[in-house]
């Protein structure tokens, strides 16, 4: 009979874990959408404020496979 009370144990544990995770799930969910309604900073005129710059801008350039094989 000591089997009976070891499962007792075991499923609330698992059922505490499982409302947990829930618990979490809805949190993360409700920060991404009070996230999302505020959205990025903007100024006076609307427009986004932070950095902006291009990605792309700091890369290297890439050269054409013609120029480095030599031919």
């Amino acid at each position: 009979m000591g089997m009976r009370s070891g499962t007792t144990f075991k499923k609330r544990q698992k059922e505490i874990a499982r409302m947990e995770k829930q618990r979490d799930k809805f949190a993360k969910r409700l920060q991404r959408k009070t996230d999302k309604l505020t959205g990025p900073p903007v100024d006076d005129m609307g427009e986004p404020v932070g950095d902006l710059s291009d990605p792309m801008e700091d890369a290297e350039p890439v050269e054409d496979v013609e120029h480095q094989a030599g031919v």
